[in-house]
């Protein structure tokens, strides 16, 4: 079954990321979360280390990829970014490259995932009018049939994944 040698690598790596990470480096995870910029010896207080041995940890979460990355959150609609959607996507698995590559090289496009269901891709996008959103839905179409999704308001936003202690 070339399925389950898939899901026993995926397995091993989880194991081994939670052989190295203990409690310390859970809450680590946690603060970071809350606050990218929180320094390293307000870290070092909350864990009772030293602000050297934070950053090893960190460093060693980086290096695993535990940790991917540090991001301002930004608030679309200060920057005229009115309309937030989500659009549905049905491109081909043989044209699903060249869609990626299309996808990174538009701006306005948020986030792209391959999702199961009716449609293959899910697409975060902003705009700042309906008459670019309605442009771009018409470019996406040569990919596939799409279904979009306008959002009126969120009330859960974007936040980090729960890290238990």
């Amino acid at each position: 079954m070339p399925g389950r040698n898939g899901i026993a690598a995926v397995e091993e790596v989880m194991c081994r990321t939670e052989e190295f990470m203990d409690d310390i480096d859970r809450k680590i995870l946690k603060l970071l979360q809350g606050n990218a910029r929180i320094s390293l010896k307000m870290i070092a207080e909350s864990t009772f280390l030293s602000s050297p041995a934070v950053s090893a940890r960190i460093e060693k979460m980086e290096k695993e990829k535990v940790i991917t990355g540090y991001h301002a959150q930004v608030d679309p609609m200060k920057l005229g970014y009115h309309i937030i959607a989500f659009i549905n996507l049905n491109v081909l698995p043989e044209d699903k490259p060249i869609f990626y590559d299309y996808a990174r090289q538009i701006p306005n496009v948020l986030e792209c995932c391959c999702v199961t269901g009716e449609y293959s891709m899910l697409l975060k996008v902003a705009f700042q009018s309906t008459m670019e959103l309605d442009t771009f839905i018409g470019q996406l179409q040569k990919f596939g049939k799409t279904n979009t999704q306008i959002v009126f308001s969120t009330h859960v936003g974007p936040r980090g994944i729960a890290v238990e202690e």
